[in-house]
């Protein structure tokens, strides 16, 4: 069913109406009711019925109302942002890749898709940062070369993921695996100390 485009301009709303001002009997009622009122904090109050007659007297304008003089700001505290990867040391790589330091877990997201290996890595990448990890291997596969060019995409977007904010705060780096774990088809994170 197709929509008729209607060709009517809309109506502007009506300006603002301009307060009224209080007629002297409405001042004085009010004038009574604020000095039955306590005030919370003590204050010096200026009666509103000797302005208002002095102004009459002296036929001025009234001002326009007072800006105050210091303005507060509040600014909330925003979350720090997490510090950039810094790449794996040579010496931690080359004992990973020897098997002189051990690879605490691993998580392998073939056959994944996107949006389930993104949450399969943040949920273990949590993980691992809870329980104390230090080094873990990250497994998206090489995909295929050639015309289906197409199919490596978890081995593209990992290391794109792991540059995010909400996984900066749980990796410090990482680096593509010695070829003795996958080599360009996985990777060695390390993952961030939790704070006590």
């Amino acid at each position: 069913m197709k929509r008729r485009s209607s060709s009517l301009i809309p109506e502007l709303p009506e300006p603002p109406r301009r307060k009224r001002g209080l007629s002297e009997e409405e001042r004085a009622l009010w004038e009574s009711v604020a000095k039955q009122v306590k005030p919370l904090r003590k204050r010096h109050r200026v009666a509103k019925s000797s302005i208002a007659s002095a102004e009459a007297n002296s036929k001025i304008t009234p001002k326009p109302a007072a800006t105050p003089k210091h303005v507060v700001r509040i600014v909330l505290p925003s979350k720090p942002e997490p510090p950039p990867l810094a790449p794996i040391g040579r010496r931690e790589r080359s004992h990973l890749s020897r098997g002189r330091k051990e690879i605490d877990a691993r998580l392998d997201l073939h056959g994944m898709t996107q949006t389930r290996a993104h949450r399969a890595l943040f949920g273990f990448l949590q993980r691992a940062h809870h329980d104390g990890l230090t080094f873990v291997l990250i497994i998206t596969g090489k995909g295929k070369m050639g015309a289906e060019s197409e199919r490596g995409v978890l081995r593209r977007q990992v290391p794109q993921w792991l540059g995010l904010p909400e996984f900066r705060s749980l990796v410090v780096g990482f680096e593509e695996a010695h070829i003795g774990h996958g080599g360009e088809g996985a990777l060695y994170v390390r993952v961030r100390r939790s704070r006590l």
